[in-house]
């Protein structure tokens, strides 16, 4: 691929609701600059940047992917990033690595929550962002509604460049509004021919040009002046005043089209040349200098020695790990000394490509605002900064969204176990948005992610990467006993059985622990001798012991005193064994007769809503068991504080995602157990002793 110099790159992030066209804008502008010589669909799975197995059965996209083409001597780096929003760690990484977001709004959907949820998240991390209004070749689409909504629910930033001609399916055209350009789509070549602007919109046109022009005077207090005093602003001053508007977030250009029809590609892509920020205007980035310790703001520059982010890992089963990075200064060559500051340790850099979905494009330099890929690094994860041994910066991390639901992995075949543990830990490296863990409790596997679908999938790509079949479940919820009266009980091992016997004998008093805290609290009230010494550390063994599984259905028995005071002994038939199983006796008696309860662990639950869901959100609680603490407004919404059930949690994600349409988001922590309502008891005692037969 060509060298180019960083003003002549452009870095766009595919962003918005699933469904709305994404990929086949990707695919379009692809076939469109001949980089790819057959325009595939995403019904055939035949789309460049949904290359994984998983995209295709499911016909969305689950990872950012890379697309790089060239037109005009311009390099451009599109990255596909996925709508559907159990994949939000994709969107994190892919937004990370680009200058300008343009967000995809169907033009017959019009705004959707990814529409909000998108616009939010460039508004949150200071993005660039455009608009592009695709799919005007369908039904009841209509541009003038779509750009009214536009205009309406995200201000007067947003400033519509082009125009249609002809709607539906009679959609041929787009004008550039700056230019009074209208370009004319041949379906044979899917190149567009210039023609004059219809009469029946040059009112429209010079209407909307009025709106640029008084939309850019205002980032520009010279621009500003000229327009007041009735100056006509030139082309190239609208268009310089549109960059740094748009890099500023001031504008917001929309530009239309039609993905799958190959519509306005050329009009789209002149348009991303003259008014698209480069990597020139990307805001500098945030980083700690390691020799000094102090952060600095780092700007994109090809003076400075080589550092880069890795914003993306792929686990490939055949070509092992693939890091994607981006360059943020200097420029890198695979004979380039590389060094990883956050693991504080050399990498060696192999072979460096472009990828373009899965396919990988040999190169010998990558520079400061490019997009690249190298792979088998040692040591580096998503998120970390490789650099020169002489420039040794940490740039700022990613801020991922904590797991909303966790479920329990079970092999279909026995002995798959370990299989499952490396696929999976492959899996944690790609995807930073998941967790894995083992249960010591339960021994169960569990994995964490943001919601069904995304555990759903990781489940399909460890059979389809890995060869491993496996089963996902509700993990089993960490019940707990305790008891909530006195009892004083005596606990007597006695064995006879030739030679030495066994003998040991004590009394103890249980009762729940008066401070509340759960762990087992052991007083040694013993007088006289009547247990030695020696063999009391053995009775608080054997109580350690035996709280392990309590006497309702198995669970850990917690905050629980036991007093030792009094007992007996043999000379010769007493031991520390038979004083261990003497304690394990009056532990069973003394459960039973101190009213044995089951504990559930409560959650703590911040639950971030529009208003409008407000009444569903909090009738929902109620149902759970929950009891809610308060409300309080965050950032124009409102945040419900709630205490709920863990077994009434485990499928949240999906529950809140369903009441408000995806608007919704929450997060829980444990806070304390407690006890089970008794209609619960006998449902939780009997299904864990069908679990526990399952197991044997």
């Amino acid at each position: 691929m060509k060298e180019y110099r960083i003003k002549n790159l452009r870095n766009v992030g595919i962003i918005g609701h699933s469904g709305t066209g994404k990929t086949s804008l990707a695919e379009a502008l692809l076939y469109y600059t001949k980089s790819i010589d057959r325009l595939g669909r995403v019904e055939d799975g035949t789309t460049t940047t949904d290359f994984d197995s998983e995209e295709k059965k499911k016909q969305i996209s689950l990872q950012a992917s890379v697309a790089p083409f060239t037109y005009q001597d311009i390099k451009f780096n599109m990255v596909d990033v996925p709508g559907f929003f159990d994949f939000v760690g994709e969107q994190i990484q892919g937004m990370r690595a680009v200058d300008v977001a343009t967000i995809v709004v169907s033009a017959a959907s019009g705004i959707e929550v990814g529409t909000d949820k998108a616009w939010d998240y460039c508004n949150k991390i200071k993005l660039p962002r455009t608009f592009f209004i695709n799919k005007l070749d369908r039904d009841h689409t209509d541009f003038d509604k779509v750009f009214a909504q536009l205009k309406e629910k995200y201000g007067m930033s947003v400033v519509p460049i082009q125009y249609p001609i002809g709607k539906e399916e009679n959609f041929h055209g787009v004008i550039n509004i700056i230019s009074n350009r209208a370009r004319i789509h041949d379906p044979k070549t899917f190149e567009m021919k210039e023609a004059p602007v219809p009469e029946d919109l040059v009112d429209k046109v010079n209407e909307l040009r009025e709106m640029i022009i008084e939309s850019v005077a205002q980032t520009d207090e010279a621009l500003l002046e000229k327009y007041f005093g009735g100056e006509e602003l030139t082309h190239e001053e609208i268009y310089n005043a549109l960059i740094k508007g748009c890099a500023s977030g001031d504008i917001a250009p929309v530009t239309c089209g039609s993905a799958s029809k190959v519509i306005g590609m050329t009009t789209l892509l002149e348009d991303m040349i003259e008014c698209f920020p480069t990597p020139e205007y990307a805001i500098p980035q945030k980083a700690v200098v390691v020799e000094t310790g102090e952060t600095e703001f780092i700007p994109l520059s090809e003076d400075k020695p080589f550092s880069g982010l890795v914003f993306k890992t792929i686990a490939d089963p055949f070509v092992g790990k693939i890091s994607l990075f981006r360059v943020i200064t200097g420029h890198i060559r695979p004979d380039t000394p590389v060094f990883n500051t956050n693991q504080d340790k050399p990498e060696k850099i192999n072979t460096l490509i472009f990828l373009r979905g899965k396919n990988q494009i040999l190169t010998d330099k990558i520079i400061a605002g490019d997009i690249g890929a190298v792979t088998k690094l040692q040591f580096t994860k998503t998120g970390e900064t490789i650099c020169d041994p002489k420039f040794k910066v940490i740039y700022d991390k990613f801020n991922f969204p904590q797991p909303t639901m966790t479920m329990a992995v079970m092999p279909k075949a026995k002995g798959d176990e370990d299989k499952i543990s490396s696929g999976l830990q492959r899996l944690v490296e790609e995807d930073p948005t998941f967790t894995m863990e083992r249960d010591p409790e339960t021994a169960e596997i569990l994995i964490s992610g943001q919601g069904d679908t995304h555990l759903e999938i990781l489940a399909s790509r460890l059979k389809s990467k890995f060869s491993v079949d496996v089963e996902l479940r509700k993990p089993r919820i960490p019940y707990r006993e305790t008891i909530k009266k006195k009892s004083d009980v005596q606990g007597k091992h006695k064995k006879q059985s030739g030679g030495h016997g066994q003998y040991g004998d004590v009394k103890i008093i249980f009762e729940p622990r008066p401070d509340g805290e759960d762990e087992l609290l052991f007083v040694d009230k013993v007088v006289g001798g009547a247990v030695p010494r020696n063999y009391i550390p053995a009775v608080e063994k054997g109580l350690r012991e035996s709280i392990q599984e309590g006497i309702l259905a198995g669970y850990p028995v917690i905050k629980l005193q036991a007093t030792l005071y009094d007992g007996s002994f043999h000379p010769v038939d007493s031991s520390e064994m038979a004083f261990k199983v003497a304690a394990n006796l009056a532990f069973k008696k003394g459960m039973e007769m101190a009213s044995p309860a089951l504990l559930e662990p409560i959650m703590k639950a911040s639950i971030i809503i529009p208003d409008e869901y407000m009444g569903d959100i909090m009738g929902d609680i109620n149902k759970k068991r929950g009891r809610v603490l308060g409300m309080e407004p965050v950032d124009g919404k409102q945040m419900v504080l709630a205490e709920v059930p863990l077994s009434e949690m485990q499928t949240y994600a999906t529950d809140l995602r369903s009441m408000t349409q995806a608007r919704g988001d929450f997060q829980m922590e444990f806070t304390r157990y407690e006890e089970v309502p008794p209609s619960e008891v006998q449902k939780i005692v009997e299904e864990t002793k069908k679990f526990k037969e399952s197991k044997e």
